[in-house]
């Protein structure tokens, strides 16, 4: 389980939110009970991207380390990592979030909750360990002044 990446995860779930809804087509497209329109769904996969390549575009800029189990570098605390110490897995979530909207059925929303649940329990505890380990003092005072999603 440790080195199965998070987009790994994501695409599982993803693929498993899409096989949800060819075994219940008559969902899809349909308004939903909630009163979530399209407009809003299509909003927050625009949110969910802008976080999650605008992260990625950041730790590039600052030859940051992205993958989870490799030894972090750079420590990046501007842009959207001033708002989110983790922007792509908010971003991953979001959109997990709005394809279950997508789908229309009530147990559509595990997979997002399955994937906030093993970043916020797995990854992320992970991630900010080695973070500590390598930036020490800069790592925590950033952990004291930046949320851990939003």
């Amino acid at each position: 389980m440790p080195k199965l990446l998070p987009p790994f995860i994501f695409l599982i779930l993803l693929a498993a939110l899409t096989l949800l809804s060819l075994i219940h087509p008559q969902t899809l497209g349909q308004v939903h009970q909630s009163g979530v329109p399209l407009v809003e769904v299509a909003f927050i996969v625009a949110v969910g991207l802008i976080f999650l390549i605008g992260a990625r575009i950041q730790f590039n800029r600052n030859d940051s380390e992205i993958m989870t189990f490799d030894q972090p570098r750079n420590l990046v605390t501007d842009g959207l990592f001033r708002m989110s110490r983790n922007p792509m897995y908010l971003g991953f979530t979001l959109l997990l979030v709005a394809a279950s909207l997508m789908v229309n059925l009530w147990c559509a929303f595990l997979a997002p909750a399955a994937f906030f649940l093993l970043a916020n329990y797995w990854y992320i505890p992970f991630e900010e360990a080695a973070s500590k380990d390598i930036f020490g003092d800069d790592y925590e005072q950033y952990q004291n002044h930046t949320r851990r999603w939003l």
